[in-house]
């Protein structure tokens, strides 16, 4: 008979994120590690990572990391790009041959500038990109856009994030933010393309949890023209990220009020002006509202933000080190890199942390 502590329920998925706020770039192996320490929180089915810096040779191209299951498919997607875009370079992303890792699309990257004439009137590059990561993953049947920001790119696949850390040679890279992901998946397909880190530009997610309100969010982000099409709540969060702070350029804290909006009990008690906000933030973005348990982190080329829903159904762990900002699902995944960090805590339900560069460090 097994007693209480010989079973464990990991609560769904693993999450990691590390952060130099001076912009400094250190190896992939930090992160390999933390999310390593977690394995019992996935099931072989998905893991993957984002990194950040680690493209300093082209700074200002924007990096298409591109999975293709056929010769068909790439063919037909480069015919696209090319309509689109002036490819600086491109060829076949390393990696190394894990026993474990079976059934693997073709991992292509290709860092690429919008031609000015395939620009619509008043349409920026990034909505461009927007526009072909869009088209890619509806219409091209055995293609899917992995990641597309700037000096960026995100690593994933099905098996266990350390199979895929050791599958596409992390170590050999350097970043200065790193996040991870291992995937226990409960009611979407485990496949490549449904692994997490979920990107659009230079936005990435990585999330434990399930997101009641999918169908409900989904709508919302299709009249502002987002496609969703890889099968999975994760998704649905990167673009309303990338709506509300890219799109709409709404505040940092009132996007994050947004997604995991305070309850109506605590609205009442804040201030007349803020009230006011808050009642409008409900009412205009009530569709954007994640119900449900989960936790995240959110990079990008200015940061990372982690958010656990507003009853904190999902462990969520923090910590500081010198330069270095330190987030996991597990206190255990961060002293396994960091033994002895100099402040570590528990947020509370729906309270960010926030994880800014430093004057000096890397601005985008």
């Amino acid at each position: 008979m097994l007693r209480e502590g010989e079973v464990r329920i990991p609560s769904g998925c693993a999450i990691s994120g590390i952060m130099n706020k001076k912009g400094e770039v250190f190896s992939g192996h930090d992160i390999i590690q933390s999310i390593a320490l977690m394995h019992d929180r996935s099931n072989g089915l998905g893991g993957g990572f984002a990194a950040y810096g680690i493209y300093p040779d082209f700074p200002d191209h924007y990096a298409f990391h591109l999975f293709y299951e056929s010769a068909e498919a790439k063919e037909k997607t480069e015919t696209y790009l090319n309509m689109l875009f002036h490819i600086a370079e491109s060829g076949k992303i390393p990696t190394r041959r894990v026993p474990s890792v079976k059934n693997a699309p073709l991992a292509w990257r290709y860092f690429a500038k919008p031609k000015p004439d395939a620009l619509f009137e008043d349409e920026s590059e990034d909505e461009l990109v927007v526009r072909a990561v869009m088209y890619i993953n509806a219409h091209f049947s055995g293609s899917f856009v992995v990641s597309s920001g700037k000096n960026m790119g995100a690593f994933k696949g099905v098996g266990y994030p350390e199979e895929m850390g050791e599958y596409f040679r992390l170590e050999e890279y350097k970043g200065y933010i790193w996040t991870a992901h291992g995937r226990f998946p409960t009611n979407t397909p485990g496949w490549w393309g449904g692994a997490h880190p979920f990107t659009l530009l230079d936005w990435s997610i990585v999330h434990n949890g399930e997101i009641s309100s999918y169908g409900a969010n989904r709508r919302f982000l299709e009249m502002f023209g987002y496609k969703l099409t890889m099968q999975t709540d994760t998704e649905a969060i990167t673009y309303a990220f990338d709506l509300l702070l890219r799109k709409q350029n709404i505040p940092l804290d009132i996007a994050i009020a947004t997604l995991a909006a305070p309850f109506w009990r605590d609205i009442e008690r804040m201030s007349l002006e803020k009230q006011t906000l808050y009642k409008a933030v409900r009412t205009v973005y009530g569709n954007l509202l994640l119900n449900g348990p989960f936790s995240i982190i959110l990079g990008s080329n200015k940061g990372i933000v982690a958010l656990n829903d507003r009853l904190k159904l999902r462990s969520l762990v923090a910590a500081t080190q010198a330069d270095v900002l330190y987030i996991a699902s597990e206190e255990s995944a961060i002293r396994e890199i960091c033994p002895e960090p100099e402040k570590i805590w528990a947020p509370r339900g729906g309270e960010p942390v926030i994880g800014l560069f430093e004057e000096g460090g890397i601005q985008k």
